[in-house]
């Protein structure tokens, strides 16, 4: 396939003070095997060296990148903002500690070249880490392989019969991966909409399942990035300071997926959060 005849992919990188990593990140975008792209950065307003990294890097390669810097208004906020400066037809997210292997958005574009149905494609990931750190050992071991809690996992499928699987709602209850492992198409977004900016922690697997609803998905079972585990990343501060969203999650997906599930948690779910539910529960421990 020639070069006009590739799909644009914008590679979205929210930043916000992350110049400890950020040169390493942009230049695993730079590198990519796949060479349709744009990078599209948005900034919170970094008081680090960030800016002046992304320019520096910006005058070595004729590769678009485009820096727009906003009022910060939170984490989902600023992915939504990178998706809405981005031009292109695909959507591949990449944080700022983390890495794209050289083939990433080449593979995971292949499946929506084959399937015109398709919405998201994701991977597995390596997991870049302090192995002496315990904290971070056991994280791993429990959350490296998330694919494999699905029952089944095609290379292609109806995002639908994914929501159906009986253990969905078991942990982890994220069972694709964080952002930079995700291919999204842009038309996603007019479709279900932008990411809850009121969501901390779940937010992008929120987003994932509401993709499925609608959406063909493609997993590829390959190692195509590298996520980075360390204790300054946002998902670390949110745990430090116990901001979840463990509570809120079941109830989203009462109000938002509960006709896609299994039988079995659509029983679990009715008891808990519907009136009726609770009433003939209540009634039943009485007989």
């Amino acid at each position: 396939m020639s070069l006009i005849e590739q799909p644009l992919v914008s590679i979205c990188i929210p930043t916000y003070n992350g110049e400890e990593y950020l040169e390493e990140a942009l230049y695993s975008a730079i590198n990519q095997s796949y060479k349709n792209i744009e990078i599209v950065i948005t900034d919170d307003q970094s008081k680090d060296r960030t800016v002046e990294i992304v320019n520096k890097i910006k005058s070595t390669t004729n590769i678009p990148i485009y820096l727009h810097i906003h009022k910060p208004e939170g984490i989902g906020e600023n992915w939504n903002y990178s998706v809405r400066k981005s031009n292109g037809e695909y959507i591949k997210f990449l944080f700022q500690d983390d890495l794209l292997h050289e083939t990433c958005v080449e593979k995971l574009l292949k499946p929506f070249l084959i399937n015109k149905k398709m919405g998201l494609s994701f991977c597995r990931r390596e997991i870049l880490f302090n192995k002496d750190d315990i904290f971070n050992k056991n994280w791993v071991s429990r959350f490296k392989e998330l694919h494999i809690n699905w029952s089944k996992i095609n290379y292609m499928q109806e995002g639908k019969t994914l929501l159906k699987d009986k253990g969905f709602l078991s942990e982890p209850r994220n069972k694709v991966g964080e952002p930079t492992c995700v291919l999204l198409k842009k038309e996603v977004f007019n479709t279900v909409g932008y990411f809850r900016k009121d969501l901390k922690q779940s937010l992008d697997y929120e987003y994932w399942y509401r993709v499925f609803k609608k959406f063909d998905v493609g997993f590829v079972d390959e190692e195509l990035i590298a996520f980075r585990l360390h204790a300054n990343q946002t998902t670390a501060k949110n745990s430090k300071i116990e901001i979840s969203d463990y509570e809120l999650y079941p109830k989203l997906v009462y109000k938002n997926l509960f006709w896609y599930l299994h039988p079995t948690l659509q029983k679990i779910l009715f008891y808990k959060y519907n009136r009726l539910g609770k009433i003939y529960k209540k009634l039943r421990s009485y007989v």
